[in-house]
């Protein structure tokens, strides 16, 4: 089955267009693309979609809706899903409606569970070697954070724990980061704002004795690990960190400004103002696991959409 998912971020618009074959569980990619729109631009301070964020996200679903049509995909097997920024802005109706009239497929908006379900879905399924379990998986946001922990059995789709933290990349850097670079009064309230939503979640963390990280974030602290003369997503795909290794790259990038951090050959240069606020909620949630490695996935939620819309289509 020819499918289509858009997954609409807090930073970015991502789609695939995959053929998907349910009985073997393989996808097979016809078109990958990613778009930073940062649509949930202000959204943590005035709780509404700005009409700017807006036009740029649109713009982005009329590319999408070309893609669709040109690739012949059924507006049955289309699948639009919203996640952080449009759970908390007060005029999604209005993102809702252009989506719709651009694109034809009214937007879906999730609930953190079901964000950390796909995340799940998209990610263990496909990893090449079996983790030890519990697996905790991590997909860092640009408005929320989700962590998803359960057992590699053959219930994939269904993890023991999931929960969504309101913590993100943009989130954080518009509420403490205002420095270029941080200063280390501003990380402290970043990490403070960290710890305390991971006291307040009901993921048990500290079991996780392997960790996947997905999205974004994490596949740039990869690349940075991974010393890389460019962003390269075939060598970033299921590579092996050591977390320690993870760590020290995070704080570097911290340390960095925006500019010495765009300067980096792999970095997109929408991701450089908000990676510091990223990379620390990647380090304080390995320092609560016991893991010694991160195995980073290139298949994320919007592996999990468009699994999720093929084996729920009749």
């Amino acid at each position: 089955m020819r499918v289509a998912a858009i997954d609409c971020g807090t930073n970015t618009i991502k789609l695939l267009i995959g053929d998907v074959d349910v009985a073997t569980g393989s996808t097979t990619d016809v078109v990958r693309e990613a778009r930073m729109v940062r649509l949930g631009e202000g959204v943590d301070r005035t709780g509404r979609l700005f009409e700017a964020a807006l036009e740029r996200t649109f713009g982005a679903v009329e590319e999408y809706a070309a893609l669709v049509r040109e690739h012949g995909v059924d507006p049955a097997h289309t699948r639009f899903c919203a996640t952080s920024a449009t759970r908390d802005a007060d005029n999604a109706e209005d993102f809702a409606d252009g989506v719709e009239a651009r694109l034809g497929v009214r937007p879906e908006v999730l609930t953190g569970g079901e964000e950390a379900r796909l995340a799940w879905a998209g990610s263990v399924r496909v990893l090449r070697e079996t983790p030890r379990a519990p697996v905790l998986v991590i997909d860092v946001g640009g408005g929320s954070t989700e962590l998803v922990l359960g057992h590699d059995g053959a219930d994939q789709d269904r993890p023991d724990q999931a929960h969504s933290m309101d913590i993100g990349s943009v989130r954080l850097t518009e509420r403490h980061l205002h420095s270029d670079p941080p200063t280390p009064e501003e990380v402290a309230a970043c990490v403070a704002d960290v710890d305390a939503a991971l006291d307040e979640c009901p993921v048990a963390v500290a079991d996780a004795l392997s960790v996947v990280g997905v999205a974004g974030t994490i596949t740039t602290l990869a690349a940075g690990v991974l010393g890389l003369a460019a962003y390269d997503r075939v060598a970033i795909d299921q590579s092996v960190l050591d977390v320690a290794a993870v760590h020290r790259e995070c704080d570097r990038l911290v340390g960095l400004s925006v500019e010495q951090r765009r300067a980096e050959p792999w970095m997109h240069p929408g991701r450089a103002d908000v990676i510091a606020a990223g990379a620390l909620i990647v380090s304080r949630v390995l320092a609560r696991t016991r893991a010694t490695r991160l195995v980073v996935s290139e298949s994320d939620i919007l592996d999990g959409i468009a699994w999720d819309l093929a084996v729920s289509t009749p």
